[in-house]
């Protein structure tokens, strides 16, 4: 017999976006958590395997000698991860509908709309590879080519630059706008498109329209998604393990509530 969850639910009508009070993003933590406790063997290990690909990634950029790419890539972070979170998508969809939950089957979440969701992923990785070249950029401009120091004497040496603070002004707004085009394009869109067999255009349009809509309330999650996601950051990714999972589950929630 086919697994009808294997496919995503034909949309056959466009998705109606509704309003909701500003404040409820943590009525999508509060859901997540529960999601989070009721599946901790997936959650957690999700979260563990994306904290392992940071040190391995970290690893890489070091031994490279681009120590300056650690930092925008770690921001870069924050656009890709909404596309990280399919598999826990699918894990909180088949919570939701009493379906079986396993690992192996919530990674089926990357398939079950996968031409739809790689196009997604790829418009998302243009957009960090965008933001990694232009730090490049910004580095060269304010530092000049000829500033390399030993990856040991980099932190004294920047911060006895003149040009610290301006290069952190330009680039942290740099990075601010494209942090809320990938926020705005991606809040709902993904969940959307694991769950239904829609374009990622659609997809997208959606995205916007409940950004738009509801821009109080998604202003104050992604807020809480920055903060989560910068205080897992610190001890080394560590972090990542726990707010991951939570925020991939109440990612779901947010779009069950969002688009009827």
């Amino acid at each position: 017999m086919q697994d009808v969850s294997a496919s995503p639910v034909p949309a056959t009508s466009p998705a109606l976006v509704g309003p909701v009070p500003p404040d409820r993003p943590w009525v999508w933590l509060a859901a997540g958590w529960l999601d989070l406790m009721a599946l901790p063997h997936i959650g957690f290990l999700y979260g563990a395997a994306v904290v392992a690909a940071g040190w391995l990634l970290t690893g890489l950029l070091l031994s490279a000698g681009v120590a300056w790419a650690v930092l925008p890539a770690t921001a870069g972070f924050f656009l890709v991860a909404p596309l990280i979170g399919a598999g826990l998508y699918e894990a909180s969809r088949r919570r939701e509908a009493g379906e079986p939950v396993s690992f192996l089957l919530c990674l089926g979440g990357f398939r079950r709309n996968g031409a739809q969701l790689a196009l997604m992923g790829a418009a998302l990785l243009l957009l960090h590879l965008f933001w990694v070249r232009i730090a490049g950029l910004l580095f060269a401009v304010f530092f000049g080519l000829g500033f390399s120091p030993a990856i040991e004497m980099l932190p004294m040496a920047l911060l006895r630059s003149d040009q610290l603070l301006p290069f952190l002004i330009v680039g942290t707004g740099f990075g601010f706008a494209l942090a809320c085009v990938a926020f705005a394009m991606s809040v709902v869109a993904i969940p959307m498109i694991v769950d239904r067999d829609i374009s990622v255009v659609e997809a997208i349009v959606t995205s916007f329209r409940v950004t738009l809509l509801n821009w109080r309330a998604m202003a104050l999650w992604a807020g809480l998604i920055v903060v989560f996601t910068a205080m897992a950051l610190v001890p080394f990714f560590l972090g990542l393990a726990l707010v991951l999972p939570l925020v991939g589950h109440a990612t779901w929630h947010a779009y069950r509530d969002l688009v009827r």
